[in-house]
């Protein structure tokens, strides 16, 4: 066996379902879970007529690249949507099977092994893939804390010189999970002149990117930083993108990513071997969701809609800053977040992740401790039910 698969650690729902088996839950309330970030809303419609009218390409094999149609969809998309001169639909793009299979695979095929003492670095709190793709690409996590004082963006300041060149891969988050902080543009392109002073690749995880408070004002991306610098090749630049938040489309495993074409030439030749192609019906029902943007304003209206009302009714209880992107809140408990989750569970029959199980220590601690993550993703009835209770709660304690 791998002896790397051994450094892994539990999934934190793994943590979480260990928490809960602890206690049962109070009878006669219906259980709500706030603690997986997994979309409720309905699917578009369009999109699953043409997954469903579109079975009988099922009798083909798919191909790695994916299709020239895709491909040239979501080059289309990623220009309009960051004010790019244009991407190589052939070159600058490379369709996923989720961005989960995506960031995971990528530190596999663009971590040098061979060099002692590597480091593949992160934010902290972080989405846990970043951490497994690190180990079992043979690098050690470097985790970069991200924490109020800093707006929840990581605190690469903390960086020295010495890290940056052990660093062979960054990933980075914006919007953030779980904070849903916004890495501002020129933050951006700081990191890609670090990336080239340093000889590191950034890996830009934007599958919250479409989910914003404020419609005028969308996150900018990494391409975007990077087409601004003049790095129109987007240099040791990768973003990846997901159908999953933006059209709620999580069980179509259908993603992407975009940037470097060096880098891509590369990872497509390491997809070749992994046999991880989309779907033929998975990539035509992929074109109807990029080629769209009115569902996506419809789901942002929802989500703004519930930010509002739960916003407002955990004010009084507990401090919950408002993101400006995603779909969670961040907000401080009002004891150790563990315990909090676990009694809430048990009284309320509401579910929350932990924050301190979507983090690792540092010398400064656990920057998740004493806060929990809250995923507004039910239906609104259900979301403000769970508000409520959170409130009625924290009144007993």
């Amino acid at each position: 066996m791998n002896p790397d698969l051994d450094k892994l650690q539990a999934y934190p729902f793994e943590k979480l379902r260990a928490l809960f088996a602890e206690v049962a839950p109070v009878a006669g309330k219906s259980a709500i879970s706030l603690a997986m970030g997994e979309p409720r809303h309905a699917p578009p419609p369009f999109v699953l007529d043409v997954l469903a009218n579109s079975l009988a390409r099922l009798s083909s094999y798919p191909a790695t690249a994916g299709s020239d149609t895709l491909r040239t969809t979501i080059a289309d998309w990623l220009t309009r949507r960051f004010k790019l001169e244009g991407v190589d639909a052939s070159r600058q793009v490379l369709p996923l099977t989720g961005t989960r299979e995506g960031l995971f695979a990528i530190a596999q095929a663009c971590v040098d092994r061979s060099v002692r003492g590597a480091t593949v670095a992160c934010p902290n709190p972080f989405y846990q893939i970043y951490e497994g793709a690190a180990i079992l690409a043979g690098a050690s996590p470097h985790f970069i804390d991200c924490t109020q004082e800093r707006g929840f963006l990581p605190d690469v300041d903390a960086m020295t010189a010495q890290d940056w060149q052990r660093c062979q891969m960054l990933y980075i988050c914006s919007p953030g999970n779980p904070s849903g902080a916004v890495m501002p543009i020129q933050m951006l392109k700081s990191l890609i002149q670090l990336a080239h002073e340093h000889q590191f690749i950034i890996v830009s995880d934007e599958c919250y990117s479409e989910l914003y408070d404020d419609e005028s004002n969308p996150p900018p991306g990494l391409l975007e930083a990077s087409a601004e610098l003049g790095n129109n090749d987007f240099s040791r630049c990768l973003v990846f993108h997901s159908l999953s938040k933006r059209s709620n489309l999580p069980g179509l495993r259908s993603g992407f990513v975009a940037g470097d074409a060096d880098l891509l030439a590369k990872f497509l030749l390491y997809r070749t071997y992994h046999g991880c192609a989309m779907p033929v019906h998975h990539q035509l029902a992929s074109v109807a969701a990029w080629s769209d943007e009115s569902h996506v304003i419809a789901n942002r209206a929802l989500y703004r809609d519930k930010f509002n009302a739960v916003v407002d009714i955990l004010g009084p209880s507990m401090y919950c800053e408002r993101p400006a992107a995603g779909f969670y809140l961040w907000p401080k408990t009002p004891l150790d977040d563990q315990a909090f989750a676990q009694q809430l569970y048990h009284h309320e029959n509401v579910a929350v992740l932990p924050g301190s199980f979507l983090a690792r220590e540092t010398p400064n601690g656990n920057p998740g401790a004493n806060r929990v993550r809250l995923a507004l993703v039910a239906e609104r009835k259900d979301t403000i039910a769970a508000a409520h209770r959170i409130n009625d709660f924290i009144g007993r304690i």
